[in-house]
C-alpha cells in the first residue's frame, strides 16, 4: 500500500491569495485518496491575511489558525494534518516544516532574517527547508533562481502549479547539487484540476516521517501524467 501526502498548499484566510477554508481543503485531498497533508500557509512576511498593527503573539495565532482548522477537521475525516510554513525573502520562498507550532510565538522577529539567517535558526531547531519553485519568475521576485545548496534540506522540483521548464530547471540543479527533491500542488483552492506531492511506502506519524523519506530518496514524486 502507498500513502499519499500533500507537500505544498495553502488555506485561506491565513494565505491571503487561497480561495478554500482549511475544513474544505481537508475534506477535498481525503475524497482525493491522500493520507495527508502539510499546511504550508505563506507566513506573515509574505501573502499573508494577517491584519496589520497585530502583536508577534497575535500575528501568529492568526497563521496558526490554518493549520489548527485543518488539523481539527483532519481528526474527523481521517487524514493527517501536519504543520509548515511558506517563508518568503523578496519572493524567493522556502517550505520550511519539521518544527512545532511554539517555535514561532517564541522567535519574534524571525519575519525580518536574510536567508543565511533563517536557514541557520531553522537548522539550529531541527526543522528542514525545501526552496519552492526556484525558477518562478515574476516582477516581485527579486532573483529567481536558486540560493545556495548550503542554505537548504531540499529542494522543490515539481511545482504542479508551474511550466514545465521551470521544473525541469530545478531538477537539473537539484542533481548537480545532490538535494533531495520533493513534489507539491501549490494548491491554493479546492478546485484545481490535479494534485501532486509524494507517496509513501508507510503512513507518515510526523511530519518528520514525510521529511526522512524525502531525504533518503523513499518517498516517490507525484508528477499528474508523468
Amino acid at each position: 500500500m502507498r500513502y499519499r501526502y500533500e507537500t505544498h498548499m495553502h488555506t485561506y484566510p491565513a494565505s491571503q491569495c487561497a480561495g478554500s477554508l482549511p475544513s474544505e481543503q481537508v475534506r477535498a485531498y481525503r475524497s482525493r485518496g491522500y493520507a495527508g497533508i502539510i499546511v504550508t500557509d505563506h507566513f506573515v512576511n509574505g501573502s499573508t491575511g494577517c491584519p496589520p498593527g497585530l502583536s508577534w503573539d497575535e500575528q501568529m495565532r492568526f497563521f496558526l489558525s490554518g493549520y489548527e482548522q485543518a488539523k481539527k477537521e483532519g481528526d474527523l475525516c481521517g487524514l493527517d494534518v501536519f504543520l509548515g510554513w511558506e517563508y518568503n525573502i523578496n519572493g524567493t520562498e522556502f517550505l520550511t516544516y519539521g518544527l512545532e507550532p511554539d517555535f514561532l510565538p517564541a522567535h519574534p522577529g524571525m519575519d525580518t532574517l536574510t536567508a543565511k539567517q533563517y536557514s541557520a535558526l531553522v537548522r539550529k531547531h531541527g526543522g528542514y527547508l525545501a526552496q519552492a519553485h526556484p525558477y518562478r519568475s515574476a516582477r516581485w521576485i527579486a532573483s529567481p533562481h536558486p540560493v545556495s545548496p548550503r542554505l537548504v534540506d531540499g529542494l522543490e522540483v515539481y511545482n504542479a502549479s508551474m511550466p514545465d521548464e521551470v521544473n525541469r530547471r530545478a531538477r537539473e540543479f537539484a542533481r548537480l547539487h545532490h538535494l533531495p527533491m520533493q513534489a507539491g500542488s501549490d494548491a491554493h483552492h479546492t478546485g484545481i484540476p490535479f494534485v501532486s506531492g509524494v507517496m509513501l511506502a508507510e503512513r507518515a506519524k510526523s511530519a518528520a516521517d514525510v521529511i526522512a523519506a524525502i531525504k533518503t530518496g523513499r518517498a516517490e514524486l507525484i508528477v499528474p501524467g508523468a
